[in-house]
């Protein structure tokens, strides 16, 4: 396994910047990865649904950042306030969060993910079947008001003259006994 900590002398920063492609070359191999679990970390936390596809946009932003300007960002690393690999953790999160913040970048890829889906992956938009015999009347009923419905649990609670606790209460029963039915293992539900 690559050591991905590996220290970049200052003098191999001020080859970078000079525009030694060797040194350049190497600079990409030693950080990507550090990089790269830098930023799909920060989009998974803040976007669970973010992908490996993302993090790696988001790492091309991030090696553009360092370049743009005939390297204005990389020049301003200095080794007596941070390490290297310190320093590009902090600038790899900050281009992820700032990433993250581009609701243009955030519909596009939404938009892309759903058109490109296969059918199976689309959003469900069929009516529900629940098996029958494996849930209460009750628990069919949040369920069909939830999915089919589309209602929220506190439109459902107020339809029900419930709280909405009690909505996501049956809701949860009903998902664990329809788990248990159709034998989802509970590590990966």
């Amino acid at each position: 396994m690559k050591d991905i900590s590996v220290p970049a002398r200052h003098s191999d920063i001020g080859r970078v910047v000079a525009g030694e492609k060797i040194a350049w070359d190497r600079f990409v191999e030693d950080f990507s990865g550090l990089l790269y679990g830098v930023v799909l970390r920060t989009l998974r936390l803040r976007s669970p649904s973010a992908s490996a596809d993302d993090a790696k946009d988001v790492m091309q932003e991030v090696f553009l950042r360092l370049i743009k300007d005939d390297f204005r960002l990389l020049r301003s690393y200095r080794e007596e306030r941070a390490s290297l690999s310190t320093w590009l953790t902090v600038v790899g999160r900050s281009v992820a969060l700032d990433w993250l913040r581009r609701p243009e970048a955030r519909r596009a890829t939404v938009e892309l993910d759903e058109e490109l889906a296969a059918p199976e992956d689309r959003p469900f938009g069929g009516r529900l079947e629940l098996p029958p015999g494996v849930l209460t009347e009750r628990q069919a009923h949040v369920l069909t008001l939830l999915f089919d419905q589309d209602l929220d649990v506190d439109e459902v609670a107020q339809a029900l003259s419930v709280q909405a606790q009690t909505v996501r209460s049956l809701k949860h029963q009903a998902l664990e006994r329809l788990r248990g039915h159709y034998g989802a293992r509970p590590d990966l539900a």
